[in-house]
């Protein structure tokens, strides 16, 4: 890895820092998706006009499509598994907080209990609606779900704000566990690397890591506001940053030519 910068500049130091982030496996790329899927879902399904109510309904298909194309909650009880042995180690470390670190170990164990209790087959009851089943089928149409198209969904639309947020709450409690697990593992994954100030000279980082490294994630920090962005390409042993600066939608992005300071984490 490239040295610390020893010279931060005050932007960086203080103030507010927009994270970008890059998942180095498979695995961190779903859950930063079902993350993303349940925040906007959640956003709006506050919302009381029949758009946000579309809205939400999309994302929650679209979330019911990744976890039915793989064994998404198997691969979030081992990864379960995994950070609750890791952090069992820390039991011993001199300096550590057990009472916190007991407590995140308690919420592991009921996570795992209730994704556990939810069985192999908790998808069923949102696969076997045919009301669903038809928004989720004409979804992968453009423009598929016009109300001509689904003048049921059209109806349900028009029907009382506090009666389509009912309906959309038993529909996402199914997922509520799946999805409250992928939170509290990416909490996790983003506490266990702090980060440190290091610079991109001429505006590339190149960064390699031991095949022993568990990272899984990236996490580059720049002041808001900034001009620049990050562009990362690579995986699990070897990756590459080059910051791009914003010109406007109308033109290309260009890396920046001078040594840029930021904060990146290994996750």
């Amino acid at each position: 890895m490239n040295a610390p910068a020893h010279n931060v500049t005050n932007a960086l130091s203080a103030g507010p820092i927009i994270q970008y982030e890059q998942p180095l496996s498979e695995r961190m790329r779903t859950f930063l998706r079902l993350e993303f899927l349940a925040d906007q879902a959640r956003h709006h399904a506050d919302g009381d006009s029949p758009w946000s109510s579309r809205a939400a309904i999309g994302s929650l298909i679209e979330i019911l499509t990744i976890v039915t194309r793989s064994d998404v909650r198997g691969e979030v009880l081992k990864e379960l598994e995994r950070q609750g042995s890791r952090l069992s180690r820390y039991a011993s470390t001199p300096g550590v907080d057990r009472e916190r670190l007991e407590r995140i170990l308690e919420q592991v164990a009921e996570l795992r209990t209730h994704l556990n209790e939810m069985g192999a087959n908790y998808t069923l009851p949102l696969k076997d609606s045919e009301f669903l089943a038809a928004i989720r089928h004409r979804s992968a149409i453009p423009g598929g779900t016009c109300e001509f198209d689904l003048p049921d969904f059209r109806h349900w639309l028009n029907l009382p704000h506090e009666t389509r947020q009912a309906d959309f709450e038993g529909w996402f409690r199914i997922l509520r566990p799946l999805c409250e697990a992928v939170d509290a593992l990416l909490w996790m994954t983003r506490e266990s690397g702090p980060g440190a100030a290091v610079t991109a000279p001429r505006g590339m980082f190149q960064h390699s890591m031991d095949r022993s490294d568990a990272a899984q994630l990236v996490r580059i920090g720049l002041p808001d506001g900034s001009e620049l962005f990050p562009e990362v390409s690579g995986g699990q042993h070897r990756f590459t940053i080059r910051f791009l600066s914003w010109a406007g939608t109308e033109t290309r992005p260009v890396q920046v030519d001078r040594d840029v300071e930021f904060l990146l984490a290994c996750c």
